[in-house]
């Protein structure tokens, strides 16, 4: 069966044709069409780019006429082709060698799985080396390389998870034709899409699993602003209205990290590579261990996802104004790491 890699795109012209281009530039023996959803983008670098790739029948365009934003435009794509299995894929993203096979493997493993997502370096709750880690691809292997080791040595291994993550999420077309496409009314602006999707699967009997065998880089670092946080507050309070037990299970999964022992095994085979990865490695402990900020990364850089989840503090019985104030001054004074270092231990 084709599988749809569906992309939406609107800002972002480097991080576009990056993503693109790995699509594009890696075989798989799985059968896939790339369905690009422009959602009516001002750039025209992104425009043209996208045109020249229709022209040469590389991608599927669909172009909105106006913005209609994240949702509706993923929605959009989903429903190009009503008998196929997708992958949402954020546009600032790049992947590499056999990936989509794997993850296809991985979401046909059990006729219960839902959705699968990989490993990253931006991943929350999927991220390697470490939840909070905001310092771009780890190590010195390069993408491909990295991406073979995880191939190498977690080979088919998975983790069942909470809730999908949506910068790469593969989706069963059984599921959505039973679970239906994501929330636009409820979360049409963006964020929480995928976790909603996911807990009315897991309703359903679904599962959602970590494909522990795939590495995918995502760029995902963005300016940690009072409008997103206000858009990501409104989100979060919209998903706890109707999956009130969410945070619970977030939480038990990060308490147990069943994940671990997955991240540890990559740690031993970088360091089996040469003493230069293995002193990466060592240094990426450290910090993970001193919850400390990355040298170079703006102290308020945090994607989206991450804010979800620290913005999860927000919603405990005792918690308000005095909260939201004390997590920006954490951030100011210690960047991503001081806040995620109180999180893990919120939830202990």
């Amino acid at each position: 069966m084709t599988i749809d890699v569906v992309i939406p795109v609107f800002g972002g012209a480097a991080p576009t044709r990056k993503c693109l281009e790995s699509v594009l530039s890696n075989a798989q023996a799985a059968p896939l069409e790339v369905v690009v959803v422009d959602d009516a983008s001002p750039d025209a670098a992104i425009t043209g780019y996208l045109d020249d790739l229709s022209r040469a029948g590389r991608v599927t365009l669909l172009r909105n006429e106006a913005n209609l934003g994240f949702v509706r435009s993923v929605n959009r794509g989903m429903s190009l082709h009503p008998d196929r299995d997708v992958v949402l894929l954020n546009s600032d993203t790049e992947v590499a060698n056999d990936w989509l096979d794997r993850m296809r493997g991985a979401a046909c493993r059990a006729a219960e799985v839902a959705t699968v997502t990989p490993f990253s370096n931006n991943a929350t709750i999927c991220s390697y080396p470490f939840e909070g880690w905001n310092a771009g691809l780890p190590g010195a292997l390069g993408l491909a390389r990295l991406d073979r080791l995880f191939a190498t040595t977690n080979t088919g291994r998975t983790v069942d998870l909470p809730t999908a993550v949506g910068f790469c999420m593969y989706i069963r077309r059984d599921c959505l034709d039973k679970i239906g496409l994501f929330d636009a009314e409820r979360f049409g602006r963006g964020y929480g899409e995928e976790n909603d999707f996911c807990m009315r699967a897991s309703r359903g009997g679904w599962r959602h699993v970590l494909a522990a065998d795939v590495f995918v880089f995502h760029e995902g670092s963005v300016s940690f602003r009072g409008e997103r946080l206000s858009l990501i507050e409104t989100a979060m309070a919209a998903l706890l209205e109707v999956h009130p037990g969410y945070l619970d299970q977030v939480r038990e999964f990060i308490a147990r990290d069943p994940a671990r022992p997955l991240r540890a095994a990559i740690d031993e085979a970088r360091i089996a590579c040469d003493a230069r990865e293995a002193e990466h490695v060592r240094r990426e402990r450290a910090r993970e261990g001193q919850g400390a900020p990355s040298p170079g990364v703006p102290r308020t850089a945090m994607s989206a996802a991450t804010a979800m989840r620290l913005l999860a503090l927000l919603f405990t019985p005792t918690a308000g104004k005095p909260l939201r104030a004390r997590l920006r001054a954490i951030l100011r004074r210690e960047g991503l790491g001081g806040v995620a270092r109180r999180v893990r231990g919120a939830t202990r």
